[in-house]
């Protein structure tokens, strides 16, 4: 079967992503990018982004409860470096079953936020492919 993207990265929600960022690092090797404060992403050497983006008033799972479930982390996938892949990307998740949560100012932000058909967000980003 053919892909719609390329995996890009998963995004963990967090009070403190410095601290969650180095802990990882410690875990999977890399280096913390610690410029925002607010985002912080760790590239994990021949592997795939980690990013942590605070989350103020995070409430973690209680595994494995099921009532707990807010989002703790959503999917970010390359959905293609020009626009005209990006379309084709989205009316490919669509088909699969996904439905747009957020494509307000699209070209602004260089993604789109999806639900899948469980509910669980992720995001079809434009990346500028070297």
């Amino acid at each position: 079967m053919a892909s719609v993207a390329r995996f890009r990265s998963v995004v963990v929600d967090c009070p403190d992503p410095r601290a969650l960022a180095r802990f990882y690092a410690q875990i999977v090797g890399g280096r913390p990018e610690e410029d925002d404060p607010d985002w912080v992403v760790l590239r994990v050497p021949d592997g795939p982004r980690i990013a942590f983006q605070r989350a103020p008033g995070l409430t973690p799972p209680e595994w494995p409860r099921a009532d707990r479930n807010a989002q703790q982390f959503h999917l970010d996938f390359d959905g293609g470096s020009t626009w005209e892949e990006m379309d084709a990307a989205h009316e490919k998740v669509l088909a699969l079953g996904a439905r747009v949560l957020d494509a307000e100012d699209r070209e602004k932000k260089d993604f789109v936020v999806y639900a899948d058909p469980a509910g669980h967000p992720f995001c079809l980003c434009r990346i500028e492919h070297p």
